[in-house]
C-alpha cells in the first residue's frame, strides 16, 4: 500500500510537469512576436505564418498527449507491485531484437554548470619548457661528449668566482630499496638496521657531519626493534636533533614509483609515512628525494606541494633531455601544472646518483673521491684509478682536482650553489665507511675552507640546506622561483640511460601483481570509508566497546603493505623472483584482511536494530565476495548456496556517486529469484560459468540500484516461480565438428560451424560488430549515431633482439615491428545473449577475450567491458600485444594519464626508435579526432602507444628468458595465469567541441571519468551467512545525506592514527579531488542525478546521521594545519585541487 502511494505521487508528478511544460509551450506561442498584428490586417505571408504556428501547435499538443498517455500507462504499470516486477511485465526483445527491460522509474539529470566547462578551455600558465616541445626540437644524435659521455666538454675562468666564491653543499645518502634483489626484510637485517645504528652514533662524533634519509618503510621497522636509548638519541639527543644533523627527505614509506602507480596509492603511501614521522620523531619534510624511480612524473611536484614541501630533486631522466637542459642551465626550473600550480625542481646531470656521476662531469676523477673504494675495499673503480686517502702531503692537489670538477659542475646551473650528493646503494652500513668518507672529506673541506685563493666554502649538508642557499642567493623565499628561472610543464617519461635503452618493459613487466595492486587500493579505499562510518555510528550509538575498532590494525597493516608495493622496484615487475612472492604474500594477507574490515563495518551498518548487534570474532555475519587460494592464483567467487528460505546479500558501492549496474553472483541452482529489500522482484540473467571453452556451471545476474558508498540489501531464493529469471542464449561458434559441449541441463547450448560473416551483439545503447572469422571486435555503434565506427581489435607479439642487448623487466628492446599473433586452429568463439548483458568470448591458445555490453541505462551500459585472461607460459622471449585499429584520424598524437590523476599528450616522433613511444598507462589512453573520441580504461598498469593514425596498442603481458643488465640479473620468467581488465568507451563530439591538439593539455569527460571510476572500483557482493536463529532485521545503509557533486571524487576517508597504534583516534581525514572535464563531448545520462556546484560543497550535512564537530583544513598528508572553519561552512575546491580536512564525526 506504501508503495503505491508513493507511486501514484511520483506519477502524479510527472504529470504535472508535462502539463505545466504544456502550458509555457502555450504561453510562448501566445506572446511571439510574430504572432502580433496590427490593425487586423494579415499579410499573405503572415498567414502562412499564422498556419505552419497552429500547425506547430497542434503536433506539440499531440506530443504532449501522448507523453500524458505514457506517464499514466508508466504510473498503473508502477502501481501493480505483483509477483513480477515494478512495472508489472517482463523483459522483452524488441522488433530490432534487442532487450527491454522493465521501466526502471527513476528518472535521472544530468545538469553542469558552464562554468564548470570553462577550466578545461580557459587560458593556461605560460611555461618556458613545454616537454613535448623539447622532444620536438631535440635529435637524440647521442654524440660523444668526451670524459662526460652523454655530455660536453665544459670550462671556465679561474677568476670566475673571485666576486662570490663557490658554495658546495656535500650531502650524504643512502639509498635503500625496500626489496629489489633481497626481501625487504632481508636487506634490513643484512644491511639497513647498521646504517640507523651508524646514524645514532657516528653524526654524535661532529656536529658537522649530515645525513639524509628517506624510505620511513625501514626506519619504522629499525624504530620498533631499537632500544629506548637509540630512540632517544634520535629524537633528543641536541647534536641530531637540534642542529639538524639528520633531514628526512620526502618522508613516503617508500621512493614510489612514478609510472605505474596510481595517485591514491602515492598520496597513500606519503600519508603513511608522514603520519608516522609525526607520531615518533616529531619531524616535517621540506623536502623530495627522488634519485631511484624509472622517469618522473608531473603528479609528483602537485602532490609535494600540497604536501607543504617547497622544493624536489630528481636524478632519472633521458640522457638527451639533461644534455639539453645543462647547455641552457635549465637543470633547476619550477616545475608547472598545466593549472598552474609551481614547485622548484633540481634534476640531477648526469648518469647515475652514485659518487662517480655525482662530483662532476669526470667519472673517472670523482670516483677516487668515493672514500669506500680505497685498496683493500671489495669495491673498486672500473676506471682503474684508485681512491688516495687524504694526507697532509696530499690535500693540497686532491682539493684542487675535486674543485676542478666542483667547479665544472656548477657551470650547469645558475647560482653559485653547487649539490654533491655522496652515497649509493646501501651505503654507510660499515663504521669504517662513516670514517673513510667523513673524515677524508672534512680535511678536504678544511683545506679549501682555509685558503681564501681557491674562492670555495664546502661543507656537508642536507638537502634542505642546499636549497635554502639557493633560495637565499637569489633573494627568494624557499619555494619561491628565484629570477630568471625557467618555468617546466610536461613529464620525464619515457627514461633512456644509454644508447637506445628506453626503460618502457617495466610499464607491463609482472601484469598480475599490477592488477592485484590495484585490486588492493580499491578494497583500502573501500574497508577505509566503511571502518570511518561504522565507528562514527558505534560511538554515536554508544556501541564503540561492541564495535570491533582493533580491525584499524588490519587498516595499519594494509596500508604498509601496499605503500610497500609502491617501491619503484616491487609495482614496476623489476624485482627477483623471490622478492616478488614475498611482495605477493603481504599483498594477499592485506587483502584478508581489508575484506574483512569491510563485512565487520558492513554487518554494523546494514543491522537495522542496533540493540541487539553483537560481533563474534570466530562467527562472521557474511562472507566475503571471493577467495585466493594463494597470492599468484586468480580469485574465485563465493558460491551462494539457495534454499527455499531467502539467502541475504550485501552489495557494496564503493563509488560517491548512485550506481546503476549489473551484478553478478555464483549459485548453486538455476531457479533462482531475486528480490530488492522492499519485495520487489527483479530482473535475473541466468548463464554459465564457463570452466573451459566448452565446459559450464551456473551464474546470476541483476540489475542493482545502489546508494553513493552505501550497502544495499537483497534477497535471493531457489523458487520454482521464477518468471523474471531468463536463461542466456549461448551460442558456440565452433571451427570444425568433433568438440562435444558439456552444459548445464537448464542452461542449454547452440553451436554452429564458423562462417566468415560478421556478426552482431546489442543493447538499448550500443550495437557491436565481430569477426566471423576470428571473433574480435570489428565496429561500435551507439545507439544515437547512425554511423558505424570502426573499432578492430588485433593480437599481435614482440620478440627481442637476436644478439648483443635484449629486453628484460626493464627494457623493452623489440626485433623490429609487431607480427600478427597466429594459431594453427582458428578460435572457439562463444556468443551469449540476454536481458542483461551480452558478450562474445574468443578462445585462442594464449588467450581468451570477453568483450561484454551491459543492457542498463547510464554509465555501466555505455561503455564494453573487455577482459583478456592471459597465459604465456610458454613462450620465450615473446611480448603480447592488443592493437585498436580504427579510422579515427589521431595523426601522430594520443593520449595517456599520469597515475590517474592527470592527462598527458603524446607525440609520435619518426627520429625515435619503436620502443621510445611507450608511455605508462595506469588509468587510461584516449586517440581522437573532430568527430570521436575512443578511450581505452585499464584495471591495471600498462604500457601504452599509438605508432600510427588511428592506432592505440597496449603491451598485455612479457616473457623474457634473459636479464637486461641493470642488475636485477634475472630475465621474466615467473609469469602468471592473469587477467587483464579493460573498458572501452566511444564518445561522439558535439558540434561546440572541436578538439584543440595543440594545446599541451587535455581532460577527459564526466562520463570518462565515472567509467574509470567503476572499473576501477567493483561491487562488492557480500552473502549473509546462514543463522540457525534466522538473519536479524537488515536495511540499506546509505551514508550519504546529499548528493556529491558529480565532478567531486572522495579519493578517502581515512581514519587518523592515536597514540595507540591498534586503535583510531577520534579524527578522520576526508580527501576530495575535483576532477578536470572536457565538455567538448555529446552528454549521456549517466544513471543517477549528476549536478556540478563551481566547486563548492557543504560538509555539515553530507553524511547522514552524523554530526560534525571539527572541520579543519589541512596539507594533504595531515602534517601541516590551518584554522578550523565553522561547522556549517562550505568548501570550495578549484577544478583538479586535491584538499584533506580533518572531520570529527559523531
Amino acid at each position: 500500500m506504501k508503495l503505491k502511494k508513493q507511486v501514484t505521487v511520483c506519477g502524479g508528478a510527472i504529470f504535472c510537469v508535462a502539463v505545466f511544460s504544456l502550458y509555457l509551450m502555450l504561453d510562448r506561442v501566445q506572446h511571439d512576436p510574430a504572432r502580433r498584428q496590427s490593425a487586423g490586417n494579415f499579410p499573405r505571408s503572415q498567414i502562412s505564418v499564422l498556419q505552419n504556428r497552429i500547425e506547430q501547435l497542434e503536433q506539440l499538443l499531440e506530443e504532449n498527449h501522448q507523453i500524458i498517455s505514457h506517464i499514466k500507462d508508466s504510473v498503473l504499470e508502477l502501481t501493480d507491485t505483483g509477483a513480477i516486477s515494478p512495472s508489472g511485465h517482463l523483459p522483452f526483445r524488441s522488433a530490432n531484437g534487442s532487450w527491454v527491460l522493465p521501466f526502471d522509474g527513476r528518472p535521472t539529470f544530468l545538469s553542469v554548470q558552464p562554468l564548470d566547462c570553462q577550466f578545461a578551455l580557459g587560458h593556461r600558465s605560460q611555461t618556458d619548457l613545454q616537454m613535448l616541445d623539447v622532444y620536438s626540437l631535440l635529435s637524440f644524435d647521442n654524440v660523444d661528449g668526451g670524459v662526460w659521455k652523454q655530455g660536453f666538454e665544459i670550462t671556465y675562468e679561474p677568476n670566475e668566482w673571485d666576486d662570490e666564491p663557490l658554495q658546495v653543499f656535500v650531502v650524504p645518502h643512502s639509498h635503500n630499496d625496500p626489496g629489489w634483489i633481497k626481501t625487504f626484510d632481508k636487506y634490513y637485517n643484512d644491511q639497513t638496521q647498521h646504517i640507523f645504528n651508524n646514524i645514532v652514533v657516528k653524526l654524535a662524533e661532529d656536529p658537522r657531519r649530515k645525513f639524509i634519509w628517506s624510505e620511513i618503510s625501514f626506519f619504522a621497522k629499525w624504530w620498533e626493534s631499537a632500544d629506548v636509548h637509540k630512540q632517544e638519541a634520535m629524537i633528543v639527543h641536541p647534536k641530531l636533533k637540534i642542529l639538524g644533523q639528520l633531514e628526512i627527505v620526502t618522508g613516503g614509506w617508500v621512493m614510489t614509483d612514478e609510472a605505474n602507480v596510481h595517485y591514491f596509492a602515492m598520496i597513500d603511501q606519503l600519508i603513511e609515512g608522514h603520519q608516522w614521522l609525526e607520531k615518533n620523531l616529531g619531524v616535517t619534510p621540506r623536502s623530495g628525494w627522488a634519485v631511484d624511480p624509472f622517469g618522473h612524473s608531473a603528479t609528483m611536484p602537485y602532490l609535494l606541494k600540497r604536501a607543504n614541501m617547497s622544493s624536489m630533486l630528481i636524478q632519472r631522466v633521458h640522457y638527451s633531455i639533461k644534455k639539453h637542459f645543462a647547455a641552457t642551465r635549465s637543470l633547476e626550473f619550477m616545475w608547472r601544472q598545466t593549472w598552474g600550480t609551481d614547485m622548484f625542481c633540481h634534476m640531477m646531470p648526469f648518469y647515475s646518483y652514485d659518487v662517480p656521476h655525482t662530483c662532476g662531469p669526470d667519472p673517472k676523477i670523482c670516483c677516487q673521491f668515493d672514500f669506500k673504494r680505497l685498496p683493500g675495499s671489495r669495491v673498486n673503480c672500473p676506471w682503474k684509478v684508485p681512491p688516495r686517502a687524504i694526507t697532509d702531503a696530499n690535500v693540497a692537489e686532491r682539493a684542487g682536482v675535486l674543485l676542478d670538477q666542483y667547479r665544472k659542475k656548477s657551470k650547469l646551473f645558475r647560482s653559485r650553489v653547487l649539490l654533491v650528493p655522496l652515497g649509493d646503494d646501501f651505503r654507510y652500513d660499515k663504521p669504517l665507511e662513516w670514517d673513510q668518507q667523513y673524515f677524508n672529506y672534512q680535511k678536504l673541506f678544511d683545506y679549501m675552507n682555509s685558503h681564501p685563493e681557491m674562492h670555495v666554502k664546502a661543507q656537508f649538508a642536507t638537502l634542505t640546506d642546499y636549497f635554502n642557499a639557493v633560495y637565499k642567493a637569489n633573494g627568494v623565499a624557499p619555494g619561491m622561483r628565484p629570477p630568471d628561472y625557467p618555468v617546466l610543464s610536461g613529464d620525464f617519461f619515457a627514461y633512456a640511460d644509454r644508447e637506445d635503452h628506453y626503460w618502457s618493459g617495466y610499464y607491463t613487466s609482472r601484469p598480475f601483481y599490477k592488477n592485484v595492486d590495484r585490486v588492493l587500493e580499491s578494497h583500502l579505499r573501500g574497508a577505509e570509508i566503511l571502518y570511518s562510518l561504522a565507528v562514527a555510528h558505534a560511538r554515536r550509538a554508544g556501541l564503540e566497546g561492541r564495535y570491533p575498532v582493533s580491525d584499524y590494525s588490519l587498516l595499519t597493516d594494509a596500508r604498509r603493505n601496499i605503500g610497500l608495493f609502491q617501491h619503484h622496484d616491487a609495482i614496476t615487475g623489476t624485482a627477483k623472483e623471490a622478492v616478488v612472492i614475498d611482495y605477493g604474500n603481504r599483498l594477499l594477507r592485506s587483502l584478508v584482511g581489508l575484506k574483512r574490515v569491510i563485512i565487520n563495518a558492513a554487518h554494523f551498518l546494514v543491522i537495522k536494530n542496533k540493540d541487539i548487534y553483537r560481533f563474534y570474532q570466530t562467527a562472521p555475519f557474511l562472507e566475503t565476495d571471493d577467495r585466493r587460494a594463494t597470492q599468484d592464483s586468480l580469485p574465485q567467487r563465493t558460491l551462494i548456496e539457495l534454499e527455499s528460505s531467502p539467502r541475504y546479500l550485501v552489495l557494496f558501492n564503493p563509488v560517491e556517486q548512485e550506481r546503476l549496474c549489473v551484478v553478478t553472483v555464483l549459485v548453486n541452482s538455476a531457479r533462482v529469484r531475486v528480490l530488492t529489500e522492499d519485495g520487489q522482484t527483479l530482473p535475473v540473467q541466468l548463464s554459465a560459468q564457463w570452466v573451459s571453452a566448452v565446459e559450464m556451471s551456473g551464474e546470476a545476474s541483476f540489475m542493482a540500484r545502489l546508494p553513493a558508498l552505501g550497502l544495499a540489501v537483497f534477497h535471493l531464493y531457489d523458487s520454482a516461480d521464477s518468471p523474471m529469471t531468463l536463461r542466456s542464449d549461448t551460442l558456440l561458434r565452433i571451427p570444425g565438428r568433433g568438440q562435444s559441449i558439456r552444459g548445464l541441463d537448464p542452461l542449454p547450448v547452440r553451436s554452429q560451424t564458423v562462417d566468415a560473416q560478421p556478426f552482431y551483439i546489442q543493447s538499448q545503447s550500443l550495437t557491436l560488430g565481430f569477426s566471423g572469422t576470428t571473433g574480435l571486435l570489428e565496429s561500435i555503434r551507439r545507439k544515437d549515431d547512425p554511423q558505424e565506427v570502426r573499432v578492430q581489435i588485433q593480437f599481435l607479439t614482440y620478440g627481442t633482439r637476436p644478439s648483443k642487448d635484449k629486453s628484460g623487466a626493464y627494457l623493452f628492446l623489440p626485433d623490429g615491428n609487431a607480427k600478427p599473433y597466429s594459431q594453427r586452429e582458428a578460435p572457439v568463439v562463444r556468443v551469449v545473449e540476454g536481458p542483461l548483458f551480452a558478450e562474445v568470448v574468443a578462445h585462442y591458445q594464449h588467450f581468451q577475450q570477453t568483450v561484454r555490453i551491459h543492457n542498463v541505462p547510464g554509465v555501466d551500459g555505455l561503455s564494453l567491458d573487455i577482459t583478456t585472461m592471459l597465459d604465456i607460459r610458454d613462450q620465450n622471449n615473446k611480448e603480447l600485444a592488443m592493437r585498436l585499429v580504427t579510422d579515427i584520424q589521431s595523426g601522430d598524437t594520443f593520449y595517456t594519464d599520469l597515475n590517474g590523476f592527470q592527462i598527458q599528450p603524446r607525440r609520435y616522433f619518426q627520429k625515435l626508435p619503436l620502443q621510445a613511444h611507450f608511455y605508462p598507462m595506469p588509468a587510461m589512453a584516449y586517440i581522437q579526432d573532430s568527430q570521436y573520441r575512443l578511450t581505452l580504461y585499464t584495471a591495471q598498469a600498462l604500457g601504452v602507444s599509438s605508432l600510427a593514425s588511428g592506432q592505440l596498442e597496449v603491451i598485455l603481458d612479457r616473457r623474457l628468458m634473459q636479464d637486461d643488465n641493470r642488475g636485477l640479473g634475472q630475465g621474466l620468467k615467473d609469469n602468471k595465469r592473469t587477467a587483464n581488465r579493460f573498458r572501452l568507451l566511444l564518445e561522439r563530439r558535439s558540434s561546440s567541441g572541436k578538439p584543440v591538439d595543440s594545446r599541451p593539455v587535455s581532460f577527459p569527460s564526466l562520463l570518462s571519468h565515472m567509467t574509470s571510476t567503476i572499473l576501477n572500483h567493483e561491487v562488492l557482493a557480500l552473502p549473509v551467512l546462514p543463522w540457525k536463529h534466522g538473519v536479524p532485521p537488515m536495511r540499506t545503509f546509505a551514508p550519504l545525506a546529499g548528493t556529491l557533486p558529480c565532478d567531486f571524487h572522495l579519493l578517502n576517508l581515512r581514519s587518523i592514527q592515536s597514540l595507540d597504534t591498534h586503535s583510531p583516534s577520534p579524527y578522520t581525514a576526508l580527501l576530495l579531488h575535483r576532477l578536470g572535464l572536457d565538455c567538448g563531448l555529446e552528454d549521456q545520462n549517466p544513471g543517477f542525478n549528476c549536478t556540478t556546484t563551481q566547486g563548492q560543497l557543504s560538509i555539515s550535512g553530507l553524511f547522514r546521521g552524523l554530526d560534525l564537530q571539527l572541520l579543519q583544513p589541512m596539507s594533504l598528508s595531515l602534517m601541516h594545519s590551518q584554522p578550523p572553519l565553522s561547522n556549517d561552512s562550505s568548501i570550495n575546491l578549484e577544478p583538479m585541487e586535491i584538499s584533506t580536512y580533518k572531520l570529527k564525526l559523531c
